[in-house]
This record gives structure tokens, sequence and C-alpha cells, in this order.
């Protein structure tokens, strides 16, 4: 497929060092392609790039935390140099999860800690590599959102902000890139088995219902991958690779009401009083 945008791709992918952004990565390698690799945690990262040299690929690690503009502008300057030309595909994938606690009680030290990941580190990766890729016939952009981006869910008001940001963000970089060679698509799961669980600042007391929910609907992170890539080769925005996923959308935009009630409920289930 010569139109394919995932196939021999000149890729950057963000948050590389684990989960799906590491699957990201490797299935991009498989593919063809050659990959950038960064990650706030440079071994992570390292580990990504080797494995992909192992099974024969071309990969390359660069240290870049996500929240800060100066890293993502030198992180597309070293794909360039290294690439040869511009990157034609990237995917803005790093983020942090936060949550257990209710608004007013969650520490502003955690706001800010999601809100620089999740959601300014996605409006870096677009404000810098947006210009890079749109002179180009063939490109995309996968931004990393979640089924929070549109369904708030209670005890995790940070994630839900930054993540919904990101929806709008991706939705308003596709209209802008209409009829154009860059195509945008937004990633929006449910729980995907990764370590973002025991990796973020979650609150104890929920982790056994969100462990309880990845063993019954979690899906791997390659199986996402696979369906965001065949999604963006096609062209489409949105991205709900898993069944509960798709019903939380239908359910919030058809009976918006009968969702908020369940969101109350969850809220008393979740939340001490």
């Amino acid at each position: 497929m010569t139109d394919s945008i995932s196939r021999n791709a000149r890729a950057v992918v963000t948050g590389a060092g684990s989960g799906i952004g590491r699957a990201f990565a490797l299935q991009l390698a498989r593919r063809g392609g050659r990959v950038v690799c960064a990650d706030l945690d440079a071994d992570a990262a390292e580990a990504t790039a080797a494995a992909i040299r192992d099974q024969g690929g071309e990969a390359l690690m660069v240290a870049c935390d996500v929240s800060r503009l100066e890293q993502v502008e030198a992180l597309a300057e070293r794909a360039a140099e290294w690439f040869g030309e511009e990157p034609d595909l990237v995917i803005n994938n790093a983020g942090v999860g936060a949550g257990g606690k209710r608004i007013g009680d969650i520490p502003m030290e955690d706001w800010h800690w999601v809100m620089g990941v999740n959601m300014w580190g996605v409006i870096h990766g677009c404000h810098v590599f947006a210009p890079r890729l749109r002179g180009l016939s063939r490109a995309g952009i996968i931004n990393v959102c979640s089924t929070a981006s549109f369904a708030a869910a209670p005890s995790m008001g940070p994630y839900n902000a930054s993540k919904a940001a990101v929806l709008a963000v991706s939705e308003t970089l596709a209209a802008e890139s209409a009829g154009s060679g860059l195509k945008v698509t937004a990633l929006c799961p449910t729980v995907v088995k990764t370590n973002i669980f025991t990796s973020g600042r979650i609150d104890d007391s929920v982790t056994p219902l969100m462990n309880r929910w990845v063993s019954l609907t979690g899906v791997s992170a390659e199986g996402v991958v696979r369906t965001t890539l065949k999604a963006l080769d096609k062209g489409r925005l949105y991205v709900l690779p898993q069944i509960d996923a798709r019903l939380i959308w239908r359910a919030k935009r058809y009976v918006p009401a009968l969702y908020a009630r369940g969101a109350g409920l969850l809220s008393r289930f979740t939340l001490a009083s």
C-alpha cells in the first residue's frame, strides 16, 4: 500500500519506553519504519530502540520531557537530522495517570504534573511538528486521548481535563488539515494493559477497581496499536478500540442524563464520604 502512512514511516513516538508508546514503536518498525523513540526515561527508551535494532530495524533514542517546549523542539531537530528529512508520522503518546481523590482534595502539584505531561505535552508536539508535516504529501499525527476525553469519571479530575483538551486539540488540528496530506487520528481507549496504574499517582483506594476493570475488559497495547494504525491509514479521526469505549461514547451522546446518573453512582462507590 503505497498510500499507507503506517508503512515505511519516519516516525517519532513519545512515551516510547513502555506501554502503548513501546507497542507503537515496535509495530512501526515491523512495518518497515525508522523510529525515534522518545521518553523522559532514557533507559526505557533505549530498551525499546534496542529491541527494534535487535529485530533488524532502525531506531534512535532521544531523552525528552514533553512538558518542556524546548525539549520537544530539540526532539524535532534531532529527528530531522537523523532521518535526513522531516518525519512523516508523529505519535504524541506520553502520558501519566492520577486519580482517587475529589476535586478540592487533589494536590495542586498533581494537577500541574498531569496537565504538564498529558495536555501540554500534546500541545507542544502538535505545535512543533504540525508545521513540519503540513508540507508533505503524506503524513500523520496520532494523539493518544482516552475515553476520559469525552466521558469524565469521578475521582480523575486532572486526567479527565487533560484528555478532554487533547481531544479538542486533535479535532481542531484535523479540521485545519482537511484536504491536505496531513491526517490526524485521536485514540480514545478505555483501560489498556500497561503500567500506567502502577507508575502514576493513583490512590490505593481505587487501584483494586482499576485492576478489576483491566482484567475484565482491558486489551493489549499491541491490539490497540494495530487498530489505530489501520484507522490512520483510512483517514479516520476517532478510534474507539474497545467495546466498552464505544458503549460509553454512545451513552454520553444519546442518553447524557443516564450517563451522568451512572457516573454519580460510581462516585459513591469509589470515593469515601
